[in-house]
């Protein structure tokens, strides 16, 4: 059984920092390209980063040069750092697996930037 579980997400003040995590099982992970997205409310799920299974990274503009994104094939666990977090990055944030035509989605964390 596929299985994607997010966590760390929580209340943060501008400019603080969280790392998210994404636990994966049920699946060959260090073979798959791995993804976050997020959604605000009454918004479309959005894409914010991507790692594929050899390390290549990529980010959307709005979090290019503040998030981070990682993956430990070991621990079958991919990461996002957030720094320097907005107020407008408050969603639910999502990772994503891929391996060949299946895609894989966690339930979410949700991450609120409020002072």
């Amino acid at each position: 059984q596929v299985q994607l579980v997010e966590s760390g997400g929580g209340l943060v003040q501008p400019g603080g920092s969280l790392r998210l995590s994404c636990a994966a099982s049920g699946f060959t992970f260090s073979s798959a390209a791995m993804s976050w997205y997020r959604q605000a409310p009454g918004e479309q799920r959005e894409w914010v980063a991507r790692i594929t299974k050899i390390g290549i990274t990529n980010y959307a503009d709005s979090v290019k040069g503040r998030f981070t994104i990682s993956r430990d094939n070991a621990k079958n666990t991919v990461y996002l750092q957030m720094n320097s977090l907005k107020p407008e990055d408050t969603a639910v944030y999502y990772c994503k697996g891929v391996l060949g035509f299946s895609a894989y989605w966690g339930q979410g964390t949700q991450v609120t930037v409020s002072s």
